[in-house]
């Protein structure tokens, strides 16, 4: 039987007392797109009691980045890249491990009980990214290689257009699925028929933009996801 995931990495740009000094005058910087996803926790309120478990993060991925792989080049911003490396690594040992471990474990457990678990996680994009535009208001991201991943993707996708028929849907845009990322790391420690990894990645042109557009897009989402859910765990798909 099916078990969903739901997460949020990037769910918010907070910064722990003791690395305050560090973004003294970083506020603008911890409040655009590089500080956190925009919107992406409000998202995940709505979806998480579709989930078997959720976890969220609220601390700033410019503290560590929780959507990289432990030896990412990445996993640090520019903010505490030059850090000593035992400062950085009582951060990686407060922030990143605790919370992926959590995930990591919970995924474990259910495959050792025989389930499947598929993981949904939450990430909305900037607009425009270095002066272009971005072409679509949601993007799924996924493996191809993986049948499961692909065939759920297809069909939320059609579920969603029937919810909401302007909405521009694309895969794996604006990033490709098998870019580094938590679900990637994931699928090195589980098999295809043992875990499944989803990213939903949402356009912040919605939660930036008027309230009564991202809330019908945030219902297209919930209901579509609820529907695609109920198919796949009844076989239907």
């Amino acid at each position: 039987m099916l078990r969903v995931i739901i997460t949020c990495e990037h769910g918010g740009n907070q910064v722990p007392d003791a690395y305050a000094g560090l973004f003294q005058d970083r506020q603008d910087l911890l409040g655009s797109h590089r500080g956190y996803d925009i919107g992406a926790l409000e998202l995940f309120q709505d979806l998480k009691t579709l989930g078997n478990k959720s976890f969220y993060a609220e601390t700033t991925r410019l503290l560590v980045e929780l959507n990289r792989s432990p030896h990412h080049r990445h996993l640090f911003s520019a903010v505490t890249r030059e850090l000593p490396q035992n400062e950085q690594k009582h951060i990686v040992q407060t922030y990143y491990f605790p919370y992926r471990d959590q995930v990591e474990h919970l995924i474990h457990d259910f495959v050792m009980a025989g389930r499947q678990v598929l993981h949904l996680s939450v990430h909305t994009f900037t607009p425009v990214l270095e002066g272009a535009e971005r072409q679509t208001d949601i993007g799924l991201l996924y493996d191809p290689k993986r049948t499961l991943e692909q065939s759920f993707c297809r069909a939320w996708k059609k579920q969603l257009q029937q919810e909401e028929a302007s909405l521009q849907v694309r895969f794996n845009y604006p990033y490709l699925g098998i870019a580094d990322g938590f679900p990637t790391y994931l699928r090195r420690k589980f098999t295809e028929g043992q875990y499944a990894g989803v990213e939903l990645e949402v356009n912040q042109k919605y939660p930036l933009g008027d309230r009564g557009a991202w809330a019908r897009v945030r219902g297209a989402i919930r209901e579509s996801l609820s529907k695609t859910l109920a198919s796949f765990k009844s076989g239907e798909q």
